[in-house]
C-alpha cells in the first residue's frame, strides 16, 4: 500500500497532483522513466510517468487529468489514503547529457513530465529553452516550476488568455529560425503536438526526441498493447522507450491506436458520475 502524502488539485480540479510515499521508487527512478498504478484490488492498471521525486523523504510526485474512470475515482482520494500498487521504475531513462542548448517543449499534461526530464538536463549544464502550452491559462501547469529550471521561458495558450496566442510550435519556429545553437528539442504532449514538432525539427535538421504514451496495460512487455512502429519497426513503449527519436515515430499510427478507446473512456467517466 502507498499513502498519499500531499493532494493538489490544479486546473480547476481536472488535474490532479498526488505526493506519493515510495522510498524504493523514489530512490531508483530517472526522469522519463513511469509507474503502473492500481487504485484498489479490482482496479485497473494505468501507466503515469513520474514528474518529480524527492529521494531523501521517499516520496514521487504523479500529476494526472481526469478523463475516465480511474483517474474520476483516483481524485476522489485524499490525503491519508492509499493506492493498492504502484510498481516501477519502468521504462528506459531520458538520455541526458550536457551538450549545450536544449528546447523542451509541453503541452498539457506533458509539462509534468517534462518538468523532471527538464529538470535534469539543466541540472547537467545544459542551457534549457522551455515552451509549455495549454488550452487556456485555466489548464496551465508547473509555470512557476519550470521558471525555476529553465534560462527562457515561452507559455502559450490556444485562446490567447495567457502568455502568447497559439501553439507550442509558434515560439519554436522563431527560435529555429533565430538560434543555430539548437543541439536537440524534446517533446512531450498530446500526439498530434508532437507530430507537428517533429514536422517542423525536421526542416530545420535539429535532433528531437519524443516521449510516447500509447494504450499500456501491464508495462512489462508482455502484453503488446503500447506497441509503435518507429522506423518500419514495432517497439513496446514500456520496454523500448518512451522516448524515441520523433524523426522515426509513425504518428499517423499511434493517433489511430490511441483513439480506440475514446468513447469507452468517456463512457466510464459519465458511468462513474453518476
Amino acid at each position: 500500500m502507498f499513502q498519499i502524502i500531499r493532494k493538489h488539485e490544479m486546473a480547476m480540479g481536472t488535474i490532479i497532483r498526488f505526493d506519493i510515499e515510495a522510498p524504493k521508487i523514489a530512490r531508483k527512478i530517472k526522469p522519463g522513466q513511469f509507474v503502473i498504478i492500481r487504485v484498489n484490488e479490482t482496479g485497473e492498471r494505468i501507466p503515469l510517468t513520474v514528474a518529480d521525486k524527492d529521494a531523501f523523504a521517499g516520496i514521487i510526485t504523479l500529476i494526472f487529468q481526469v478523463v475516465g474512470k480511474t483517474t474520476a475515482l483516483m481524485r476522489s482520494l485524499n490525503e491519508g489514503d492509499f493506492l493498492k500498487d504502484v510498481v516501477g521504475p519502468l521504462g528506459k531513462a531520458a538520455d541526458v547529457e550536457d551538450i549545450g542548448t536544449v528546447i523542451m517543449i509541453g503541452g498539457g499534461t506533458g509539462v509534468a513530465i517534462l518538468h523532471h526530464v527538464a529538470k535534469a538536463f539543466k541540472e547537467a549544464g545544459n542551457y534549457v529553452i522551455g515552451i509549455i502550452g495549454a488550452r487556456n491559462r485555466d489548464m496551465l501547469i508547473l509555470e512557476n516550476e519550470m521558471v525555476n529550471i529553465c534560462d527562457e521561458l515561452v507559455i502559450t495558450t490556444d485562446d490567447g488568455s495567457y502568455g502568447q496566442m497559439g501553439f507550442v510550435t509558434d515560439p519554436l519556429k522563431k527560435y529555429l529560425d533565430e538560434r543555430y545553437d539548437i543541439k536537440l528539442v524534446y517533446s512531450i504532449g498530446p500526439i498530434i503536438m508532437m507530430k507537428n514538432v517533429v514536422a517542423l525539427t525536421a526542416k530545420y535538421k535539429v535532433p528531437t526526441m519524443v516521449s510516447l504514451n500509447p494504450i499500456m496495460i501491464d508495462g512489462t512487455g508482455m502484453c503488446g498493447g503500447c506497441r509503435v512502429k518507429v522506423d518500419n519497426e514495432t517497439k513496446f513503449c514500456c520496454v523500448d522507450g518512451p522516448d524515441f527519436d520523433g524523426f522515426k515515430v509513425d504518428f499517423d499510427e499511434l493517433l489511430k491506436r490511441n483513439s480506440l478507446y475514446l468513447k469507452d473512456e468517456k463512457d466510464s467517466l459519465l458511468f462513474s458520475i453518476r
